[in-house]
């Protein structure tokens, strides 16, 4: 059961205020440093000691700064931190960053984990200005957030370039349900049965049975355990290997949890410089890490018991688990029928729902039932600002604590705003639960803002051009407000280029991009397999025209590295016009060259013949052809690999008339 939210950073920033009534925020600024090398960070801070707080989240602000250079002597791995006049090593790599509560009383809980993204800053997402908020329900520590404590950031780097900033908003309110206790049972990074380099021990020896006693006022008890994996020995243990651990109440195994993480190609924060596709044990980079929560059976108040966490046998050596382990004791729902409003999916500019946006199709909204009662409707009413809104009522079945996404019906506002500029408001409102009003109505509305989504031209042309890594393995969707599949290109072969027409009525539409081993068409890592993979690509734009879309996030080496595939929403207008460049005659004559900035092959596309039959000739700033090609179809390759690198110029001719085209080629070395 995840516990942390991606709660939309601009609803917290809109309730903000000093002090004031239930339902508002009181802000708190722990730490802001920059992350410099590995060790600790220490910030003291000062809780509010008074009222009852109905959510309190943690805002991590992860940034970068500018460094000024390599220095391999000092501040990477293995070497001492930068004296003073040296210059740091700045490596962005995916560090494990660990967020300790530490208070008078002698508490010290890992509140939050976060791995840094692989961030260097020529990737496109990852500029030296890139900021991204993560935000974590700590409503749980309520107890232990008051007064006077010091917030700890344990940075496993060894390199400079990240910044960090974290805030906690209390929200006035009633929580969903009492916390009796917390207690902190094991932590710590022990290696996987390594006897020669991290631990002496087995890891289970750390692990063993912990014994208490159930408070009085306990409804539930939960074991609370957050693991991630790290280094790797020839098995990929413990970052790229699977394993299980095992949860032990009374000597008896009550649940078991596989520590592995499966969707990092599906990431939000996508192209990074580094390997941030592959699978990994419990973690992804520049993503949250969940931790598992284990709701123990049978445990009355008064109760004693043990409890304990038992890995699976393992024979190699040289990775280990970072663990964090608490008993937390959960008194009964405080509100017999409440439901919880936490989040908009789209339309939003939050960078944690990426994928899903700009969008022109169905707002999607994150509920929980934050009730001791069972939810079988909800009605909503939702809207763009200064636009009508409109309603729908849910239903289905969303237990206690249970929580969904729900998607409302079509939009027609965002339909309106589809291709102009500017920013929106995007509002949700409960105004029913089950048909009556909830108890606590605090947490019924959530707003958004956002940018809409692109208008396009009909009819559309998709050029996608597959890589040699498997037959079927890419294929795109386009389906319509209804999900109707209204196009797709299926059964795509190995190293072939496909062109489809695609001439749709006037209305919103959703392009899918999929690529079946989450790699993306292209990747940086394709060149080091055996045999070396190629690149794909794929691009949309006007039958006679400049591409609108080279991936969804085109920015030089990194267009298509897009993982496990990517969605666009788009709105339809065959009135809709785009920019593209002219011929040098006027003529109809379109050519197309990417990738571009390219360094080895470039592909060339060219269209609004009925024969093309020709040459393509490329000259350097000089005006001197470097290089002539035949050509006799529409589609050509062009081996550039030999070239220095700088600006070229393509230049198509064809034999029968003379028309002629050409374009900007930048090889790059």
């Amino acid at each position: 059961m995840k516990k942390y939210l991606l709660l939309t950073w601009m609803t917290l920033m809109a309730s903000a205020s000093l002090k004031a009534a239930v339902g508002d925020t009181t802000w708190v600024q722990a730490n802001i440093t920059n992350l410099e090398w590995y060790g600790n960070f220490d910030t003291a801070v000062s809780f509010p000691t008074s009222t009852t707080y109905r959510k309190i989240y943690m805002i991590f602000t992860l940034g970068k700064h500018t460094c000024p250079g390599y220095n391999y002597a000092c501040g990477n791995y293995g070497n001492p931190p930068c004296a003073a006049g040296q210059t740091p090593w700045c490596g962005d790599w995916d560090y494990t960053i660990l967020n300790y509560l530490m208070t008078p009383a002698g508490d010290t809980l890992e509140l939050a984990r976060l791995i840094s993204p692989y961030a260097n800053a020529g990737a496109p997402r990852t500029p030296y200005t890139w900021t991204q908020n993560y935000v974590y329900d700590v409503t749980d520590y309520a107890n232990q957030m008051k007064g006077a404590a010091t917030m700890r950031l344990l940075y496993s780097g060894y390199s400079g370039g990240f910044t960090a900033n974290v805030k906690f908003a209390f929200i006035e309110g009633t929580p969903d349900r009492n916390v009796m206790k917390v207690r902190r049972l094991w932590t710590g990074s022990y290696g996987y049965n390594d006897t020669t380099h991290l631990d002496s021990f087995d890891i289970n020896t750390h692990f063993t049975a912990v014994t208490d006693t159930v408070p009085s006022g306990t409804a539930s008890t939960d074991l609370r355990f957050l693991v991630t994996g790290h280094g790797s020995d020839a098995n990929g243990c413990c970052e790229f290997a699977s394993h299980n651990y095992h949860v032990m109440v009374d000597s008896a195994s009550v649940a078991t949890q596989t520590i592995w993480r499966d969707n990092c190609g599906a990431n939000e924060l996508y192209p990074q410089s580094g390997t941030w596709l592959l699978q990994r044990g419990n973690w992804c980079p520049g993503a949250l890490v969940y931790p598992n929560f284990h709701t123990l059976p049978g445990l009355m108040p008064g109760a004693g018991f043990n409890v304990a966490v038992q890995f699976d046998p393992y024979s190699g050596s040289g990775g280990s688990y970072t663990t964090e382990g608490q008993l937390i004791y959960y008194g009964p729902m405080n509100k017999v029928f409440d439901a919880s409003l936490d989040d908009i999916i789209a339309p939003t500019n939050d960078q944690n729902h990426f994928r899903e946006n700009p969008t022109s199709n169905n707002p999607i909204v994150h509920v929980k039932n934050t009730g001791a009662t069972t939810i079988t409707s909800i009605a909503f009413e939702y809207g763009v600002q200064g636009y009508a809104p409109q309603t729908y009522t849910w239903s289905g079945a969303l237990d206690s604590l249970q929580e969904s996404d729900i998607s409302l019906p079509l939009l027609s506002a965002l339909d309106t705003v589809a291709g102009i500029s500017g920013t929106y408001s995007f509002s949700c409102t409960m105004t029913s639960i089950n048909g009556a009003t909830d108890d606590d109505a605090t947490n019924n509305t959530i707003t958004s803002s956002f940018v809409a989504a692109p208008v396009w031209p009909s009819p559309l042309k998709i050029t996608l051009r597959t890589n040699n890594e498997g037959a079927n393995e890419n294929r795109w969707v386009i389906t319509d407000v209804n999900n109707n599949v209204v196009a797709q290109r299926m059964g795509a072969v190995n190293n072939t280029t496909y062109r489809d027409t695609i001439n749709l009525p006037r209305g919103c539409y959703k392009l899918q991009v999929f690529d079946s081993s989450c790699d993306g068409l292209a990747w940086w890592v394709f060149p080091q397999y055996t045999p070396p993979i190629t690149n794909g690509s794929v691009s949309v734009g006007p039958v006679l025209g400049p591409s609108l879309l080279m991936q969804g996030n085109p920015t030089g080496s990194y267009n298509n590295d897009f993982g496990c595939g990517f969605v666009q929403y788009f709105f339809l207008d065959s009135m809709a016009t785009v920019a593209r460049i002219s011929n040098v005659n006027e003529s109809n004559v379109f050519m197309e060259a990417y990738p571009n900035p390219v360094h080895g092959v470039v592909n060339v596309d060219i269209s609004g013949l009925q024969n093309v039959q020709g040459k393509i000739e490329l000259m350097d700033m000089a005006g001197r052809v470097v290089a002539l090609v035949s050509v006799y179809d529409a589609h050509t390759q062009v081996n550039v690999e030999q070239l220095s690198g700088g600006v070229y110029m393509l230049v198509y001719v064809n034999g029968a008339s003379g028309t002629r085209a050409q374009t900007k080629l930048l090889i790059a070395k």
